[in-house]
C-alpha cells in the first residue's frame, strides 16, 4: 500500500522546538479521529530548518491533507 509522507516546514532560531510541539498536535489529532495512524515525527535539517510530518495511507490523504493544511507531501518509503 503506498504511503505519503505529509510535511510541515517550520525555519527560525525556534523551528525545532516549534517542529516538536506541532508533532503533539498531529499525535492529538490522530487520538481524536480514531485513526489508525501512528507514524509521526520530527526531523532537523539545519539550526535553522525542523519539519514535523506524519506518514498516511494514500487513500485517507485527501481528508486529512484538506483538515491539517500540510506544507507539502512525498512517497513515504520505510
Amino acid at each position: 500500500m503506498e504511503k505519503i509522507k505529509l510535511i510541515w516546514d517550520f525555519r527560525g532560531p525556534h523551528a525545532k522546538k516549534t517542529a516538536q510541539h506541532h508533532e503533539i498536535h498531529l499525535k492529538d489529532y490522530i487520538k481524536i479521529e480514531n485513526t489508525e495512524l501512528e507514524i509521526t515525527g520530527v526531523e532537523t535539517l539545519s539550526e535553522m530548518h525542523s519539519l514535523a510530518f506524519m506518514v498516511v495511507n494514500k487513500e485517507e490523504m485527501k481528508p486529512i491533507r484538506d483538515a491539517l493544511k500540510p506544507h507539502r507531501g512525498q512517497l513515504y518509503q520505510e
